[in-house]
C-alpha cells in the first residue's frame, strides 16, 4: 500500500499496479525526502513547479502537491503505470494543477517552463540516470536555484554531468538518494 504522508492529501491511498514492473519509493524513504527538502538550501515546495519523472503511480509528485506544489508535470511511458497515475490523479482531483507527458523521460523534449523541483526515480541499473540528467540541462528543465532529487540503486556508480554537482547522498537499504544543483 502507498499512501499521501502529509498535507492536504494526507493518509489518501494511491493505486499500484500488480506485478514487478514498478517500485514505489517506499513511503518511509519519501518522508525522509520531504524532510530534507525543508532545508534552506532547497526551493521552497509552497508554489513550486515540480517535475516527477518516471513517475510510475506519481507518489513523489502527489505528495508534492499535498505540501503546496502549485503545479506538477509527470513525465511516464509505460501503459500501465500512465493507466494507474492518470486514476491517482483522478481519484484525488487535481487534474487541473497536473500536466501528463506520456513519453520517456530520458528523452525530453525542450522544457515549456523550467522547474524548481525535479523528482526521478528511473529503473534501476537500466543506464537511464544519466542519460536523464543530460535531458534535463539540455533540455533547460531545472530552474537556476531548483533541485533534482534522484532515486538510484544504492550501488549505482553514475557520474552527473560537468553542469551538476551533488550536493546531499544518502543511502537507506537498497536505495540511493542524490540531492543535485547546478553548479
Amino acid at each position: 500500500m502507498t499512501r499521501i504522508i502529509a498535507g492536504r492529501f494526507k493518509g489518501r491511498r494511491l493505486a499500484v499496479p500488480k506485478g514487478r514492473d514498478i517500485r514505489p519509493t517506499t513511503d518511509r524513504m519519501r518522508e525522509r525526502l520531504f524532510s530534507m527538502l525543508t532545508h534552506a538550501r532547497y526551493p521552497d515546495m509552497m508554489g513550486a513547479n515540480v517535475a516527477d519523472l518516471f513517475a510510475g503511480t506519481g507518489a513523489l509528485g502527489l505528495e508534492a502537491l499535498s505540501r503546496g506544489a502549485a503545479h506538477v508535470t509527470f513525465a511516464e511511458k509505460a501503459r500501465g503505470s500512465l493507466d494507474c497515475l492518470r486514476g491517482n490523479i483522478t481519484s484525488l482531483g487535481v487534474r487541473e494543477e497536473v500536466a501528463v507527458l506520456p513519453s520517456d523521460a530520458s528523452k525530453l523534449p525542450p522544457a515549456r517552463s523550467r522547474f524548481d523541483i525535479i523528482f526521478m526515480d528511473p529503473p534501476y541499473r537500466m543506464g537511464l540516470v544519466r542519460p536523464t540528467l543530460d535531458a534535463i540541462i539540455i533540455g533547460g528543465w531545472l530552474a537556476e536555484d531548483g533541485v533534482i532529487i534522484c532515486e538510484l540503486a544504492s550501488d549505482d556508480a553514475t557520474e552527473p554531468p560537468d553542469a551538476l554537482e551533488v550536493v546531499d547522498d544518502r543511502s537507506q537499504g537498497q536505495q540511493r538518494i542524490l540531492f543535485l544543483k547546478q553548479s
